[in-house]
């Protein structure tokens, strides 16, 4: 369920609204459901790599209206997994 700014109304929604987001974003030839939560993004996790982070953050910034640096100190803690990109995402979002 949205909320009526359009939003998702809760994190597991918001959560599945990023994983689509990174699965098209990457064309990834996986479910966007099959991304757990909490496994990493970089390397045994989904297995991604700096460039389709960055791919990710620009995507997160055109989406969200979020600025995000390449040389940010959370960068690690934010795109660690999925969980932590979309809790992210819910406290800086402008859109």
């Amino acid at each position: 369920m949205t909320n009526l700014s359009g939003a998702p109304a809760n994190s597991a929604e918001l959560e599945r609204e990023v994983a689509q987001l990174i699965v098209s974003a990457l064309n990834l030839e996986v479910a966007p459901e099959s991304i757990e939560a909490e496994a990493d993004l970089y390397g045994d996790g989904l297995g991604l790599d700096s460039i389709d982070i960055l791919e990710i953050a620009l995507v997160v910034s055109k989406q969200y209206g979020i600025q995000m640096k390449a040389e940010g100190d959370d960068n690690f803690s934010v795109f660690k997994s999925l969980r932590s990109l979309s809790a992210h995402i819910a406290e800086k979002r402008t859109k």
